[in-house]
């Protein structure tokens, strides 16, 4: 107790199981996480306060039903897969991430990085995607109802490759709890209590993140 509560102050679950493995002890993400919760121990850094960001501006386009409905389990590979973007601060500026995660095993299939949060962000991570997996039979994907989803781009985008389009209850972020999650972990390892001097050097140090990640 006393090695999880001192460490994960300041230690993120990435930092703690590679302190865990220099004491002999190998144990996954998952059960540290688990720990965490039970022992009731928390990140300090992780409980910076930041405003959740929201691309939502009412109704601008299709809203797609919540076919999803928080089955997060998926048993194949490019199935089922979920998309958001988060902002992030540095200096006065503002950065946007907007990943793709695969429900099957968490892998980022794709991601764009912008400092301004217009279609081109979300569409040009879509596009890349698309160019990595050519077989899109039967796959699904889940978003907020952020107005580039709701975009007759996005959409077509989708119907052009036979993609199922899912959205999350308004206003409902449990709904894409995957992602909200990676967004949280990401923060807390690479963000929260760091000091950036520019959104340059955050867009690298993401870029050198995501790769990373879920291991």
């Amino acid at each position: 107790m006393t090695f999880f509560s001192k460490s994960f102050e300041t230690y993120g679950y990435r930092r703690l199981k590679m302190a865990l493995k220099s004491k002999g002890y190998i144990v996954n993400h998952k059960k540290i996480l688990r720990l965490t919760k039970e022992l009731g121990v928390q990140c300090i850094k992780f409980r910076t306060k930041n405003g959740r960001y929201s691309s939502y501006k009412g109704t601008v386009g299709k809203i797609a039903d919540n076919v999803l409905k928080r089955n997060f389990h998926s048993l194949q590979a490019n199935k089922l897969w979920c998309a958001d973007v988060t902002e992030f601060k540095v200096n006065g500026q503002k950065l946007y991430l907007s990943p793709i995660i695969d429900l099957y095993n968490d892998e980022i299939i794709s991601y764009s990085i912008q400092t301004n949060p217009n279609l081109n962000l979300t569409n040009s991570m879509l596009d890349k995607a698309l160019k990595k997996v050519k077989n899109t039979n039967g796959l699904l994907i889940h978003s907020d109802q952020g107005f580039h989803y709701q975009h007759i781009s996005w959409a077509k985008k989708l119907e052009e490759n036979n993609i199922t389009q899912s959205m999350s209850r308004k206003g409902n972020c449990l709904d894409n709890a995957i992602i909200e999650n990676f967004f949280g972990l990401l923060k807390q390892e690479i963000y929260y209590g760091e000091k950036y001097n520019s959104v340059e050097e955050l867009t690298k140090r993401i870029h050198k993140y995501i790769p990373t990640f879920p291991t």
